[in-house]
């Protein structure tokens, strides 16, 4: 095996209302899927060390693109806004994030494949920092929608991390990457493929399917 590159969550971190984190962050998951992918990564960092296992690791903030599943945000929201839904938000949208286009993430893992150091993390994301609903504000906005009419607000989930803001110096300054989708670029991409799309999007689920 050449090279295992682990794709990693920032949930590992828990919930990074402090600011912007860096890679050495430890770890405080504080879900047991964010424990699981803690330890998965914990592993494979025992695994490099002792055994010389090739892998270097990323965590992502939140991907998105065309394609994406409905029961994401950005999707959902959309798909909400070009249909007689109405979008359930929880928590009132709240919580932070930076979402980053799946293009520019693919620009960054070619970057970590062939420059990146085993063993090494590297986080992948945007600059900027958005609430959930200032997202989906944005969203209504580029659909001609009334936010107070299409969305619901709803509780929380349990568990939910506010914050996610992954600094992303190292792999911009040591891989020389920058990403170059802006999130209006990004969305109306999105807007656009559902609106062509609407009709098999219309027999998709909304809510998210564990498969066996």
């Amino acid at each position: 095996l050449e090279q295992f590159i682990q794709f990693s969550t920032p949930e590992v971190y828990g919930s990074t209302d402090t600011g912007w984190i860096e890679e050495g962050r430890q770890f405080n998951p504080s879900t047991p899927y964010a424990v699981s992918r803690a330890a998965g990564d914990m592993m494979l960092k025992i695994y490099h060390s002792e055994k010389s296992f090739p892998v270097k690791f990323t965590r992502a903030a939140n991907v998105y693109g065309k394609g994406q599943p409905l029961y994401r945000i950005i999707p959902r929201t959309v798909f909400s806004m070009l249909t007689p839904n109405k979008l359930q938000l929880h928590g009132g949208g709240k919580s932070i994030r930076s979402f980053i286009h799946i293009e520019d993430v693919n620009t960054a893992l070619a970057k970590i494949i062939y420059e990146g150091k085993f063993g090494e993390n590297y986080h992948i994301s945007t600059n900027e920092l958005i609430s959930i609903k200032d997202l989906v504000e944005k969203i209504c906005e580029l659909t001609g929608q009334n936010f107070h009419e299409k969305v619901n607000i709803s509780p929380d989930r349990p568990g939910k991390d506010q914050a996610y803001a992954l600094d992303s110096k190292k792999l911009r300054s040591e891989l020389k990457w920058n990403d170059e989708i802006s999130l209006t670029q990004g969305l109306k991409e999105v807007v656009t493929w559902v609106y062509n799309n609407i009709g098999e999007l219309k027999k998709q689920p909304l809510e998210y399917i564990h498969k066996k």
